[in-house]
C-alpha cells in the first residue's frame, strides 16, 4: 500500500501531513463502509460531504483504493459529473435566472441521471459511469465514460453538497453576500435553489445508507481552500481563476455551504472536523 500512496501523494502534490489523513480518515472511512456492506448484505451506499477545497474527492479515491484492496468492487463518484452542460444550464438561466448559468447549486445537476446511475450499480451488469470535463464545461463524450461491472460493494458519492436539506424559508429572505444582493435582490433564484433542494435532490441523497461529512473550520476558510486550489491549477496549466475571481465565485455557494457547517454535524453518521491546513482533528477522548 505505502508504494501505490507515495506514487499517488507525488502524483497529486499532496503534502506529507496527508498520510495523517489516510491514517485518521481513509483507513477508518474504508473499514466503516467494508462494514456497511457487511451488514447490509448488499451494496452500501456512502455519502462525502465536503466544502470546496476540503480534499473531498482525495479522501474518496484513497478511501476506494483501501477498500479494492480488500477485495470489494468499490466506485467513487463526484456529484460534478452529473453536471448539466452549458446548453442546458443557459435554457435554465432565460427561463428561471441567469445566476443559473453557473454550474455548482442545486438545480444545475442531472439529479434523474444520479439515481439511475445509483440504482444501477445495485445490479449484476456493467454501468456506465458519467463524466464531465470542466474546461469545455460539458459532459464529455459516452465514449470517454468508465464503466464497472456490478454489482457493486461500495458506492461512494461525493460532493460539495451530497445530503444537504433545504434552508428554512424565513433565512431566505434577507440576501447573504453581494452577488445575492446585485444580482438576485428578489431572492428568485435562490428560492429556486432551495426548492431543488427540497424536492429532486432529496431524491438522490435519500439512495444513501451513511452521510460522512468533512467539516471546515468556517466559510472565510472555505474560501482559502479555492484560491489554493486555483492557484495550483495556475500554476500547473497557466489556467485558473485569480484570487478575487474567487471571491467572487464561491459567492455562489456560500449560503448553502453556512447552512450544511450549521446544520449537518447534528445527523451526519460520522463529522470528521478539519484544522485549516485540512489535516483532521483528533477525537477528544
Amino acid at each position: 500500500m505505502e508504494d501505490w500512496l507515495a506514487d499517488f501523494m507525488e502524483e497529486e502534490r499532496l503534502p506529507e501531513s496527508f498520510r495523517q489523513t489516510v491514517d485518521e480518515i481513509c483507513r477508518p472511512f474504508a473499514d466503516r463502509a467494508a462494514e456497511w456492506r457487511a451488514d447490509f448484505g448488499r451494496t452500501a451506499f456512502a455519502g462525502l460531504c465536503g466544502p470546496q477545497g476540503s480534499g473531498k474527492s482525495t479522501i474518496a479515491t484513497v478511501t476506494a483504493r483501501l477498500l479494492a484492496d480488500q477485495g470489494l468492487n468499490v466506485v467513487a463518484l463526484s456529484l460534478d459529473d452529473f453536471y448539466l452542460g452549458r446548453e442546458a444550464r443557459g435554457w435554465m438561466a432565460g427561463k428561471v435566472h441567469r445566476l443559473l448559468q453557473v454550474r455548482g447549486p442545486p438545480g444545475t445537476h442531472d439529479v434523474s441521471l444520479a439515481c439511475a446511475v445509483l440504482d444501477h450499480l445495485r445490479q449484476p451488469v456493467a454501468t456506465p459511469l458519467p463524466a464531465f470535463d470542466k474546461a469545455s464545461d460539458e459532459r464529455k463524450p459516452k465514449s470517454q465514460w468508465r464503466e464497472i461491472e456490478g454489482p457493486a460493494d461500495v458506492v461512494i458519492l461525493e460532493g460539495w453538497c451530497v445530503g444537504a436539506r433545504p434552508e428554512p424559508a424565513e433565512r431566505l429572505r434577507t440576501a447573504l453576500n453581494p452577488l445575492e444582493r446585485r444580482d438576485d435582490p428578489t431572492g428568485a433564484w435562490r428560492g429556486y435553489v432551495n426548492r431543488q433542494l427540497a424536492e429532486p435532490y432529496q431524491a438522490l441523497f435519500a439512495r444513501l445508507d451513511r452521510l460522512v461529512l468533512l467539516q471546515a473550520p468556517g466559510f472565510e476558510v472555505v474560501r482559502s481552500w479555492r484560491a489554493e486550489q486555483e492557484a495550483k491549477l495556475r500554476a500547473r496549466t497557466g489556467q485558473g481563476m485569480s484570487d478575487a475571481q474567487v471571491g467572487q465565485f464561491v459567492q455562489h455557494y456560500e449560503r448553502l455551504t453556512r447552512w450544511i457547517l450549521e446544520e449537518m454535524p447534528g445527523r451526519a453518521d460520522w463529522t470528521i472536523r478539519l484544522n485549516p491546513d485540512r489535516t483532521p482533528i483528533p477525537l477528544t477522548p
